[in-house]
């Protein structure tokens, strides 16, 4: 006798609370950052990754991507791609948070709010809370069973 044992993680509901938390969390994050561009593009400058001449390009059009990318895993309107161009940012955010980590460079994160710079500890937390949201994402790429509550999905 076989015994096939269900992988709950990949269960409908679950990759529905997945995509809403994960939405959620962009929503969230592009409030304070599209009522002030000015103040996020003093954050980005303070990586000391990025030009000068696309700073303020970047906290003009980053916010309304993670708005926009949020609300559509929310809705489940092609949940996929916004998972898709969601991991594409957080990619980006890794990349950013561990490159000054590693450098020992102070920054203030920006993520939600215009705060204090980060110390080493808060930083290794924001990469753990980014890869945790790096793999959330990964979920609702990957599945491929029919998805809860979505208004246009293509598979």
């Amino acid at each position: 006798m076989v015994m096939t044992k269900k992988i709950y993680f990949f269960h409908n509901w679950v990759e529905l609370l997945f995509r809403w938390c994960l939405g959620a969390i962009f929503i969230y994050s592009s409030y304070h950052k599209i009522i002030d561009p000015a103040q996020f593009a003093k954050i980005i400058y303070g990586y000391g990754l990025f030009p000068y001449c696309v700073i303020n390009l970047i906290a003009i059009i980053l916010p309304f991507m993670e708005f926009i990318s949020g609300l559509a895993l929310m809705l489940g309107i092609y949940p996929r791609s916004a998972a898709i161009i969601i991991n594409a940012m957080l990619l980006i955010f890794i990349i950013s948070i561990a490159i000054n980590l590693i450098r020992g460079h102070q920054f203030s994160c920006g993520c939600f709010s215009f705060g204090h710079k980060s110390d080493s500890n808060s930083v290794q937390l924001l990469l753990i809370r980014d890869i945790i949201c790096f793999l959330g994402g990964m979920q609702v790429i990957v599945y491929q069973k029919t998805r809860e509550f979505c208004l246009l999905s293509h598979g």
